[in-house]
């Protein structure tokens, strides 16, 4: 089977994106990214963005496109992505998908969640409690009446919270589990998913390398233009912005700002592994160390036969 959409996904600082340039450069593909920091154009370094280099060698979308006041969602994402699919289609070349959001790929491959309609009064009430408790006693309740929910709602973003106990208490049944009302890319097009791994040790040990080299490349600066109270709920979950402002605003030293990075960043990864060994479609690449990333393509190229 030729398939004609590839996804490679997996943890940050896997390797996703050194893989995913070289397999487009051999079979005639371009990449669309499934990350939902990349698609602000004011945030490179933090983001992890492709290089100048790589951008030009081989066309990126979704890559840089919002500015970070505007908040970017699932719905919108999924519109963009069937319109850079159609688009790379039209040039007879092939999508590869590229990122570590579990939540971007599921919509992508299943479909968008269908919200029920919304109680006014319940959400006031949601809205109170979250003013007088805060958002991780919103967290905690999602997390008992549907733990799936939970691992794809960030504990800081407020609105996604309450949409989600909204339509738990609204349905009665699982957010996680409501009905779609967009089909996704599984049906119309022969798919491959890819996930990415390494042995845990090594992961963290990119992990922490990879921070101090943003460090190096400015993220401090890059931070620091940004006009923080204008951020959109979106761009103010990004790992970095929060641990690099405690360091400018005199919370604490450059190590601690570094170190707290670091640590953030691992859990994420351990959380988008989380997600992905939930999904059994993935297939699964272990990446040996020092393993060099043509061997990772020729992997998949057999695989896809294209």
């Amino acid at each position: 089977m030729n398939f004609n959409i590839i996804f490679i996904v997996g943890p940050t600082a896997v390797g996703k994106s050194d893989v995913a340039f070289q397999l487009a450069q051999k079979i005639n593909g371009e990449i669309i990214s499934c990350d939902s920091m990349q698609i602000y154009k004011e945030i490179n370094i933090a983001s992890g963005k492709p290089s100048k280099k790589i951008l030009e060698k081989i066309p990126h979308h979704l890559v840089g496109v919002l500015s970070v006041k505007e908040d970017f969602n699932v719905a919108q994402f999924f519109s963009l992505v069937e319109k850079a699919i159609q688009s790379i289609h039209k040039r007879k070349k092939v999508p590869i998908i590229v990122g570590g959001s579990g939540l971007y790929m599921q919509v992508l491959l299943d479909g968008i969640f269908q919200q029920k309609a919304i109680d006014p009064k319940l959400k006031m009430r949601l809205e109170k409690e979250l003013k007088e408790k805060g958002a991780e006693a919103l967290y905690q309740r999602l997390k008992k009446v549907d733990p799936n929910a939970a691992l794809r709602v960030h504990p800081n973003n407020t609105r996604r919270l309450i949409r989600a106990l909204e339509a738990n208490a609204l349905s009665q049944e699982p957010f996680s589990k409501v009905r779609q009302s967009r089909d996704g890319l599984l049906g119309k097009y022969d798919i491959k998913i890819f996930a990415l791994n390494r042995k845990r040790e090594e992961l963290y040990s990119r992990i922490n390398s990879r921070v101090e080299k943003m460090f190096d490349h400015g993220i401090v600066e890059e931070i620091k233009a940004l006009n923080t109270s204008s951020l959109s709920q979106t761009a103010k979950q990004l790992i970095g912005v929060k641990e690099v402002l405690g360091y400018l605003q005199g919370e604490y030293d450059l190590e601690k700002a570094k170190y707290l990075m670091q640590l953030n960043t691992r859990h994420f990864a351990k959380r988008q592994l989380t997600w992905f060994r939930k999904d059994k479609r993935l297939e699964w690449i272990t990446i040996e160390s020092d393993e060099p990333t043509q061997n990772v393509v020729e992997k998949i190229f057999r695989e896809v036969k294209i």
